[in-house]
């Protein structure tokens, strides 16, 4: 048996309500589900789009009912709520969700954590100094060894820098970093992803990959003998990123690794629309969480999409497998 623990996300957003959308899709069968989430907000949330699954609300995490044929949904304390707006209780909830489940996977209770889409301003309301899931995830774990990746059926790629002002990027691009990356993407592509030689493409920091150095100096400063280095598996490059993403390159290589946020997000997001998995490489911990954020603009409606949500349960359940990790008992 294996036991997924879920979290609420913002729940002035969708987070709730996905989750519930995905459990009504699940079969609870083999696998078990762990829903951290305030009772009120989660019993609100079931009123008005429905519940098809069995649930038990606890305070304390039960052995017994976790093995049961139903959802244990753990609470974490009723909160405010004010639908489309981060706030500052929006973000303890988040918070708290988080750090609690990483309570029981530290102790071994169960097998991944899944997360609903926080709202990182809303966790600086509360006075949280993380900037998102994963950067309080490797201070929870005292792990520094971690890259944030996104998967889906049509392209698997990472950022080296990930939550940096535009100001801040060129600083944050070294060969420590880059060596480090694509180490922590090799190893995964081959344990979570049974990809025997994967091909990994790099792209430029500047336009034009840098334009023998007309456009910028980083290309052949850092990208290139950190590339030289791993000639093994990256064969060419680095590549200029709107001519490999115009041209479909990304379809020749199993991993792409991009500078900065948005040269890997804009083209992932329109290339998977509602689905994709953002999966955080490198952790002693499983986790995955579906690559769109909170969607405050929507939340009042009640017509999200909970196929990101599925999608990351299904790659957890796959990277579980993959591993050979033992389940719990």
């Amino acid at each position: 048996m294996r036991r997924f623990i879920f979290t609420c996300g913002d729940i002035n957003g969708i987070g709730p309500e996905i989750c519930i959308r995905a459990f009504n899709k699940l079969n609870f069968t083999k696998n078990k589900i762990i829903f951290f989430c305030p009772s009120d907000i989660f019993l609100k949330t079931i009123k008005i789009i429905g519940c098809s699954f069995n649930y038990r609300i606890s305070n304390s995490f039960d052995e017994k009912v976790s093995k049961e044929n139903m959802v244990l949904v753990l609470d974490i304390g009723n909160t405010k709520q004010q639908l489309g707006y981060p706030t500052k209780y929006s973000g303890e909830a988040s918070y708290k969700a988080v750090v609690q489940a990483c309570e029981l996977l530290k102790k071994k209770k169960a097998n991944a954590l899944i997360t609903a889409p926080i709202s990182k301003y809303a966790w600086y309301l509360a006075g949280k100094n993380f900037t998102g899931h994963t950067s309080l995830l490797s201070n929870i774990f005292n792990s520094k060894n971690y890259l944030m990746s996104f998967i889906s059926r049509k392209m698997k790629c990472a950022l080296l820098t990930i939550h940096n002002p535009i100001k801040e990027i060129t600083k944050n691009v070294t060969k420590a970093k880059l060596q480090n990356a694509i180490e922590i993407a090799y190893n995964s592509l081959i344990n979570d992803f049974k990809i025997k030689n994967p091909k990994v493409a790099i792209l430029g920091l500047n336009p034009h990959a840098g334009e023998d150095g007309q456009l910028g100096h980083e290309e052949g400063n850092i990208l290139l003998p950190v590339i030289r280095i791993f000639s093994n598996i990256i064969l060419e490059g680095p590549f200029p990123a709107d001519g490999f993403f115009s041209n479909k390159d990304y379809k020749k290589y199993d991993f792409v690794i991009g500078m900065y946020h948005d040269q890997i997000l804009i083209p992932f997001k329109l290339l998977n629309g509602k689905s994709g998995v953002n999966y955080t490489m490198g952790l002693p911990i499983i986790r995955t969480s579906p690559a769109h954020g909170t969607a405050f603009d929507i939340a009042d409606k009640f017509i999200a999409d909970e196929t990101g949500m599925i999608d990351s349960y299904i790659l957890a359940n796959k990277i579980l497998s993959n591993r050979k990790i033992s389940d719990v008992i």
